[in-house]
């Protein structure tokens, strides 16, 4: 089933109602509800947004994954935010295999985030991104473990390229909980799993940041997205073994990857300060690519020095800014 609609700014979105090992409803304050299997019986339990721009094959790619899944209880929520209709026959095509809603909204990743959010009917939700692709086990596994373990309000996994090699960072080898500090090695946004209800609760994502904000911090708005759970009180675990696969980027040190990098470090730099990171903890992540400047230059390789004192300078001016929206996400 293909539904479209015209969201550029989210809908006020209401409570949800979450997941037990048992099977029972509970509201936000963990009380069950009674009567209420019948009326979700017809909800998806997964809720998958995905945001995109400039992508088809890669989309196409997602969808083609989402037929091999073992669990079939979710919807996919496709945030276009193309100038022109490209997606609609693929959409089209897939539409009589997945429950699909076709949303648009203003550019951004965290505004497309939020726009999905808005219209989730799922108890879980998760933000592929829209050159992901998912192993046939991947919702069957993280529906087993939030049933397992129904004290945890949020999973969160790794990324693999095509040869099953990390790809897009470096992520932790060992399980354990997400913490202030261990975040920046167990939280990217294509492998978060979280209960609709905390989503909703902290206020979705942060429009300042990410990729097509509009702003210089182009990075950091799912690791502020779950600090802010964090804050909540919310617990949330990391687990390895929840794998998502992305193709690894390329390193190639060109103008635009000095762009990037620059922007990518402002945004991290943005959400240390914005979480109040302590002094050691923040010039620790400004050193990091000064040395990784100073290790390019002594062997001989100017661009990629280049791009890491780009990140390095993009850091200290992201620790420094006030972005204007000092309180969090962007639903309200």
């Amino acid at each position: 089933m293909l539904t479209e609609r015209d969201c550029s700014f989210p809908r006020e979105l209401k409570g949800s109602a979450q997941l037990t090992r048992n099977g029972a409803i509970l509201d936000m304050d963990g009380r069950q509800v009674t009567g209420a299997s019948e009326a979700l019986a017809s909800e998806p339990l997964f809720s998958l947004v995905m945001g995109t721009l400039g992508r088809t094959k890669e989309v196409r790619a997602f969808l083609d994954s989402l037929l091999m899944q073992t669990c079939k209880s979710f919807e996919v929520l496709i945030v276009d935010q193309n100038p022109d209709q490209r997606l609609t026959p693929i959409l089209a095509e897939f539409s009589s295999r997945i429950e699909i809603q076709h949303l648009r909204s203003e550019r951004g990743l965290s505004r497309a985030r939020n726009v999905g959010l808005s219209a989730a009917r799922g108890r879980l939700v998760a933000f592929p991104d829209d050159d992901c692709w998912y192993g046939p086990d991947v919702l069957e596994d993280v529906k087993r473990r939030f049933e397992d373990s129904p004290q945890i309000d949020c999973f969160t996994g790794r990324l693999i390229d095509e040869q099953g090699r990390p790809s897009c960072g470096r992520f932790d080898r060992h399980e354990g909980p997400v913490s202030k500090a261990s975040v920046w090695t167990r939280g990217i946004s294509c492998t978060v799993f979280i209960k609709a209800g905390v989503a909703l609760r902290i206020g979705g994502f942060d429009e300042t940041l990410g990729l097509g904000a509009g702003t210089q911090f182009g990075s950091g708005e799912e690791t502020d997205f779950l600090l802010r759970a964090l804050a909540c009180g919310s617990t949330i675990w990391y687990q390895p073994e929840i794998v998502v696969s992305h193709p690894d980027k390329i390193a190639v040190y060109d103008d635009a990857a000095v762009s990037r990098g620059r922007s990518y470090g402002a945004g991290m730099g943005r959400v240390l300060s914005k979480h109040q990171y302590g002094l050691y903890f923040v010039s620790r992540a400004i050193a990091r690519p000064v040395a990784g400047t100073l290790l390019s230059l002594l062997t001989l390789r100017p661009r990629k020095a280049r791009y890491h004192w780009s990140m390095a300078i993009g850091r200290l001016h992201g620790v420094l800014a006030n972005s204007g929206n000092p309180s969090g996400g962007g639903v309200e």
